[in-house]
């Protein structure tokens, strides 16, 4: 079940709200059990079969989190337990996301025919699978408290508003929450708000990017991209527009949903166009995956405080678990280990605290051409696509085509440009007391709904790019 989808915005979602709010007011417990039955209800909806795997991993790691909790004081049998923990759930990630690209290599690059296997991916499983290691790691930790009780940790797991895209919660954010946390009509407006702009986001956005990029990039026939230059990077920078405003609609919505039932989780996207250098725009972008592996990969290693050896071991440790996060693909690894070489230089050379205009332009430049990898079906089409965009291979300068879907999407290009920039929190801050404000603003979020109801009522293209990861 996806949030821009009629069953969701009148079925699913106005039921779990009656619910929660008309019939369970004032018991905690209830509340937390509903919504567990509701977050399962809502993955079984699109993968009934996968749901088990869901109850597993929670029953696993509730399990995990209670021996790393009881052998707290004997250090080298906590250690192991979270050694395995680790071993557990990447593996079960590996199966199920990896599994299929790895035999597909070794028959490729060994001439074997070993059968490949038939392998579905779950959807979110790196979400959800992450934060299910994460509830151990805050425990093992001390940041959170162990729960007995396993449908709190189902709670946390598969909390749907944040279960199949993101962010990625970690367990001490919320932990308190679960048990503690108080809802309020000032919260839940705030989250209507954030929701609705989410929606937009996705709908009306990033579908129509969507319909430029897949069209650009589906130009590469036999090898050869059939087009100008100018349409190569309107496709690429009409990707780069839908990758933002899809992933960041659906933060913006997780969170909107999540402060509606009085969850509040972090943010996972600053304006991230808007950076100076590589090192800024992933402090800005997909912030909750960046913590993470901070935390849990990066830290543990040493961190920054290490010899000039080891920290380019660290980063690169990072980055191809990065890549390879994202998927099963060379692309993937090759755009983590893009970001890799670009974040060593900048550490050895300062660039990372870069405040100079022409940052921001070499930062577009690789964050463009890094999505154009991270897109493509393969290295080869990868290669042809940039080639193309400086002239090498492509049909001209500029053609009939670029002009067209500039004319039909001039309004989708304009609202993504000045989404790209907190023009409207600026704004927002400075007349947000101001009554014509405030009755702007309000009608400007109802009429966004409901245009973004109609795209969704009349079948417009949908497409969700996370249903890979």
């Amino acid at each position: 079940m996806l949030f821009p989808s009629e069953t969701f915005l009148f079925v699913f979602l106005p039921f779990v709200l009656a619910v929660y709010y008309i019939f369970l007011r004032k018991t905690k417990e209830a509340k937390n059990i509903f919504l567990l039955a509701a977050s399962l209800l809502f993955y079984a909806w699109g993968e009934p079969v996968y749901v088990f795997l869901m109850i597993g991993t929670i029953l696993l790691n509730w399990g995990y989190g209670i021996a790393v909790h009881h052998f707290e004081k004997k250090k080298g049998i906590a250690r192991a337990v979270l050694t395995l923990m680790v071993f557990t759930n990447v593996g079960i990630l590996a199966w199920f996301k990896y599994s299929v690209f790895v035999m597909l290599q070794v028959n490729r690059f060994l001439h074997t025919e070993f059968p490949i296997p038939e392998v579905a991916l779950p959807i979110g499983i790196s979400f959800f699978t992450f934060q299910a290691m994460s509830y151990v790691f805050d425990v093992y930790r001390k940041k959170g408290e162990v729960q007995y009780n396993p449908l709190r940790v189902g709670l946390y797991i598969s909390l749907f508003p944040q279960l199949i895209a993101g962010p990625i919660v970690r367990y001490e954010t919320i932990a308190a929450q679960i048990e503690y946390r108080l809802e309020n009509w000032d919260d839940f407006s705030k989250g209507v708000t954030r929701f609705c702009i989410g929606l937009g986001k996705k709908v009306l956005i990033a579908n129509n990017m969507a319909v430029v990029a897949d069209a650009a990039f589906g130009l590469i026939i036999a090898g050869e991209f059939q087009a100008s230059v100018m349409m190569a990077w309107l496709g690429a920078i009409s990707y780069s527009l839908q990758i933002f405003f899809d992933f960041s609609g659906y933060s913006d919505m997780a969170i909107g949903l999540g402060e509606m039932f009085g969850f509040h989780f972090e943010e996972n996207f600053r304006y991230p166009y808007i950076a100076k250098s590589v090192s800024e725009f992933w402090r800005r972008w997909h912030i909750s995956l960046q913590t993470w592996f901070r935390d849990y990969v990066y830290f543990p290693l040493g961190g920054s405080r290490v010899s000039a050896v080891r920290l380019v071991f660290n980063l690169f440790v990072v980055w191809v678990l990065t890549g390879i996060w994202h998927g099963a693909n060379w692309t993937f690894l090759a755009w983590g280990l893009m970001y890799f070489v670009l974040l060593t230089i900048e550490k050895f050379t300062g660039l990372s605290n870069n405040k100079h205009w022409w940052g921001h332009l070499y930062t577009l430049l690789f964050v463009i051409i890094g999505w154009v990898i991270f897109r493509s079906d393969g290295m080869g089409n990868a290669f042809t696509y940039i080639k193309a965009m400086f002239g090498i291979g492509a049909k001209g300068m500029i053609d009939s085509a670029v002009y067209a879907y500039l004319r039909q999407n001039v309004v989708y290009y304009s609202a993504a440009l000045i989404g790209c920039f907190p023009i409207f929190a600026k704004m927002e801050s400075r007349w947000k007391d101001r009554k014509i404000w405030q009755i702007g603003y309000t009608f400007c979020l109802l009429l966004i709904f409901l245009v973004s109801v109609s795209f969704i009522m009349n079948q417009a293209y949908n497409p969700f790019i996370y249903f890979n990861f």
